[in-house]
C-alpha cells in the first residue's frame, strides 16, 4: 500500500504560551533583571512602611471595636437581666406564696433566663417587697448595705422611687463599706405593676467582679486585661500600648470598665518580607548566572516537545473517543478525528467557531448555550453530563462528556479539554428497558385488580348474604301481614348496620389496595379491639371470650387497617372454632404487653383443629387457603397490615383451648398528653 502524505501538525503552541524565539540576548535579558530588581526593592520597601502604618491602624481600629463589643456585650446581657427578673417580679405579684427562685443553677434551671441569672456567684443576693403584703428573700442584706453607709441608704432609696415612678428598672451603687470604700456590688430593681398601681419591685445584688469573670470570653482576656473603675476621676493604669475606657451604661451607677493591652502587638511580618526581598533578590542574580546556560537547554527541550507533540497527535488520532480542546471563551481549539466523525463535520471547519455551535440542535440551542457557559466556567462533575449533538445529515447523537482542565507550560489554565463518548446504542438499550418495565407493571397492575376482587368477594359475602337474608325475610312478613311497624324498626336498623358493615368493608379493602398512605395516630388498642370483637361475632352463636386490660393499651397505627386486622382474625377463629372435637367452640381474645419489650400482643386462639406444620409457611400467602370455599386473602391482608405498622404476625398452637393461635405484634406508643385523643 503507497504511503500517505503526512497531515499538517495541530497548533499547539497554546500549550507554550511563555516560549519566544530563541537568541542571543544575554545582555538584554541581564539589563532587564537588574531593572526588576530595583522594582522589587522598591516595592518591598514601600510595602514594610505601609504594612507598619497599616498595623497602628488596625490596632486603633481594634481597640475601637472591642470596645464597641464590650459595651454592646454588657447592655445585652444586663437587659436580659432585666427581663428575667421581670418575669420572676410578675410571677410574685401572682403568687405571693411562690418561693423565690434560686440562681445560679446553670443549666440545671427549669426556667430559660440569661447567663447572668444562671451563673454561679453573680447574684449574690435576692430581694421581693411587695407594695402590700409580706416581703421576702434575703432582706437582711438589703436593710444590712442600708444601714451601712449614709451614701447607699440614699442610693437605694433613689431605686425605688425610679422604679415605682419610671415604670422601668434601675440601678444603684457600688455599695461603698462602714469605712466609706466602694465595694463591687450593686443593686438592680425591676418593678411590676398591676394596671397603674405598683404591684411590688424585685431586687438583686450583683457582684460586678463576678460579672466580669462571666462576661469576658478567654479571647478577649488573653491580650487584654480589664478592671472595674468606680470613679471616673481616678487615673489610667500606665501601659505601653495605653489603656482605654468604655462606659457600662448602667442608669444609677458611674460605672466604667478599663481595658489594659496585654503584651507585644508589633507584628513580625514586615522583618519577615524584608528578609524574603534579600533571599529574592539573591535568587535573582543566581538566576542571571545560569540564564545563559538555560539557553542552550532550551533548544534541545523543544526538539524534545515537537517531538512528544506529534507522538501525543498520533496517539489522538486513534482512539474511538471524541475529544475536543477549547479556550476559556468557547472558541473550538482543536478536534480529533473521532470527533468529527462523530458530528460530521471537518476539523477545519470546526476549529475557532464559537457558541452557537454548528452540531447543536436547533430546539435546545438556549439550553446548550446556558451549559456550554457554566461548562466554561466551572467544567463537569465526575459522573460528566449527557447532551445531544446533531450530526451534519440531521439524526441525534446522545454523547457524554467529561471536561478536565487544559493547562499551559507554566500551569496557568487557558481552556478545558473535552473527552465526547457516543452513548446513542446505551441509550437505545435503556428506552427499550424501560418500556418492557412498563409493560411488565402493566401486568402487574392487572394482578392486583383480580386480587382486589378477590378480596373483596371474600369480605363482602357475609355482609351481603345477610342483608339479603334479613330483606326476604322482611318482605315475606310484609306480604303475609305478620309484621307490626314496631316490630320493622329493629329489622331495618340492623338491615342499615350490614350496609354500613359492607361500606366500610369496601372502604378498608380499598384504601389498602391502593396502598395509600398510612394515616397514623395514638389509638387505644383494647377499645378498638372490643369494637372490632363485637363487629365479627355478630350473627354468630360462639361469643368471643375477652381478655383485655382496663388500663389503655396505646399503639401508633391506621384505625381503619387495625380494625380489619382484629376482624379478620375473629372471623376465622369463630369458622374454626366449632370444627374442635370433643369441645363446645371457643373463641379468646387477649392483649397484654410483652414484660421487658416495647412491644404490644394480640392473640386470637380457637378451639379448632388448629394450623398443621405443613402449611404454615403457606398460610400467609395470597389465595392459599385452608378452608372450604375460602378465597386465601383474609390472612394476607393480616399479615399486610401487621408489616405496614412495622410489626408482625406469628401463628402457633394455643395451650389453653389445644387450637390456632395468631398472635399480631405491634409497636407500643406513649400515651397521649391529653384525653382528648381520639382512641
Amino acid at each position: 500500500m503507497p504511503l500517505t502524505a503526512a497531515q499538517p501538525s495541530d497548533d499547539f503552541t497554546l500549550l507554550h504560551a511563555g516560549q519566544h524565539a530563541l537568541g542571543d540576548r544575554s545582555r538584554r535579558t541581564v539589563l532587564w533583571m537588574m531593572g526588576l530588581a530595583v522594582l522589587i526593592v522598591t516595592a518591598v520597601l514601600a510595602l514594610v512602611w505601609y504594612l507598619h502604618r497599616f498595623e497602628a491602624e488596625e490596632e486603633e481600629r481594634r481597640r475601637s471595636a472591642d470596645a464597641q463589643w464590650l459595651e454592646q456585650s454588657v447592655q445585652f446581657h444586663f437587659r436580659r437581666l432585666e427581663d428575667d427578673l421581670a418575669q420572676r417580679a410578675r410571677q410574685q405579684a401572682q403568687d405571693a406564696a411562690l418561693a423565690l427562685p434560686v440562681p445560679g443553677l446553670g443549666a440545671a434551671d427549669d426556667m430559660p433566663a440569661g447567663l447572668l441569672w444562671r451563673s454561679p456567684g453573680v447574684v449574690t443576693a435576692q430581694v421581693w417587697l411587695a407594695a402590700q403584703g409580706p416581703s421576702k428573700g434575703d432582706l437582711h442584706a438589703w436593710q444590712n448595705d442600708i444601714g451601712r453607709y449614709d451614701d447607699n441608704a440614699r442610693a437605694l432609696q433613689n431605686l425605688q422611687d425610679i422604679a415605682s415612678a419610671l415604670r422601668r428598672a434601675s440601678y444603684a451603687g457600688p455599695m461603698r463599706s462602714g469605712s466609706g470604700q466602694p465595694v463591687d456590688r450593686i443593686w438592680l430593681a425591676v418593678p411590676t405593676f398591676d394596671g397603674t398601681r405598683l404591684a411590688g419591685s424585685y431586687l438583686v445584688a450583683l457582684s460586678m467582679r463576678r460579672v466580669l469573670d462571666v462576661l469576658l470570653p478567654a479571647w478577649f482576656t488573653a491580650s487584654q486585661t480589664v478592671r472595674l473603675v468606680v470613679d471616673a476621676a481616678q487615673p489610667a493604669t500606665s501601659a505601653p500600648q495605653g489603656p482605654y475606657r468604655t462606659v457600662m451604661n448602667l442608669p444609677g451607677t458611674d460605672l466604667m470598665l478599663e481595658v489594659v493591652p496585654q503584651g507585644a502587638q508589633m507584628s513580625p511580618i514586615p522583618r519577615i518580607l524584608f528578609a524574603v526581598a534579600v533571599v529574592f533578590l539573591l535568587g535573582m542574580l543566581a538566576s542571571l548566572v545560569a540564564l545563559r546556560r538555560d539557553f542552550i537547554k532550551r533548544q534541545r527541550v523543544q526538539q524534545r516537545l515537537q517531538a512528544e507533540v506529534a507522538l501525543r497527535s498520533a496517539m489522538e488520532r486513534s482512539v474511538t473517543i471524541g475529544m475536543r480542546a477549547w479556550d476559556m471563551q468557547g472558541q473550538v481549539l482543536y478536534v480529533n478525528d473521532a470527533f468529527c466523525a462523530m458530528v460530521g463535520y471537518r476539523a477545519q471547519e470546526l476549529r475557532g467557531v464559537r457558541a452557537p455551535l454548528p452540531y447543536w440542535p436547533d430546539d435546545q440551542v438556549d439550553e446548550l448555550a446556558l451549559l456550554h457557559r457554566s461548562v466554561i466556567q466551572q467544567g463537569t462533575q465526575t459522573q460528566g453530563i449527557e447532551v445531544q449533538f446533531r450530526h451534519r445529515d440531521g439524526h441525534q447523537v446522545d454523547v457524554l462528556i467529561h471536561e478536565a482542565p487544559l493547562l499551559a507550560a507554566d500551569g496557568v489554565q487557558i481552556g478545558w479539554m473535552s473527552s465526547v463518548l457516543d452513548v446513542s446504542e446505551r441509550k437505545r438499550a435503556q428506552q427499550l428497558a424501560q418500556q418492557q418495565q412498563e409493560k411488565l407493571e402493566a401486568s402487574e397492575r392487572l394482578v392486583a385488580v383480580g386480587e382486589v376482587a378477590s378480596t373483596l368477594a371474600h369480605e363482602l359475602n357475609q355482609p351481603l348474604g345477610a342483608l339479603a337474608s334479613f330483606a326476604n325475610g322482611l318482605l315475606n312478613r310484609l306480604r303475609s301481614g305478620t309484621i307490626a311497624l314496631a316490630e320493622m324498626e329493629p329489622v331495618v336498623r340492623r338491615m342499615a348496620q350490614l350496609a354500613e358493615r359492607a361500606g366500610g368493608v369496601t372502604q378498608r379493602v380499598n384504601a389498602f389496595a391502593r396502598k395509600r398512605e398510612l394515616n397514623l395516630t395514638r389509638l387505644e388498642l383494647a377499645a378498638l379491639a372490643r369494637r372490632a370483637a363485637v363487629s365479627a361475632q355478630e350473627g354468630r352463636s360462639t361469643a368471643i371470650v375477652l381478655d383485655v386490660p382496663d388500663a389503655p393499651v396505646w399503639v401508633r397505627g391506621d384505625a381503619l387497617l387495625l380494625e380489619h386486622l382484629v376482624h379478620n382474625l375473629c372471623s376465622n377463629a369463630l369458622d374454626w372454632a366449632d370444627q374442635g372435637s370433643g369441645h363446645p367452640p371457643q373463641v379468646h381474645l387477649r392483649l397484654y404487653e410483652a414484660a421487658g419489650t416495647q412491644e404490644v400482643h394480640l392473640a386470637v386462639a380457637d378451639s379448632g383443629p388448629g394450623v398443621p406444620e405443613a402449611v404454615r409457611e403457606r398460610l400467609f400467602d395470597a389465595f392459599f387457603s385452608t378452608k372450604a370455599g375460602g378465597m386465601g386473602m383474609g390472612l394476607a391482608i393480616c399479615r399486610s397490615i401487621a408489616e405496614a405498622h412495622h410489626g408482625r404476625i406469628l401463628v402457633g398452637r394455643d395451650a389453653r383451648l389445644a387450637g390456632a393461635l395468631f398472635t399480631a405484634v405491634l409497636p407500643r406508643a406513649p400515651g397521649p398528653l391529653n384525653q382528648d385523643t381520639a382512641p
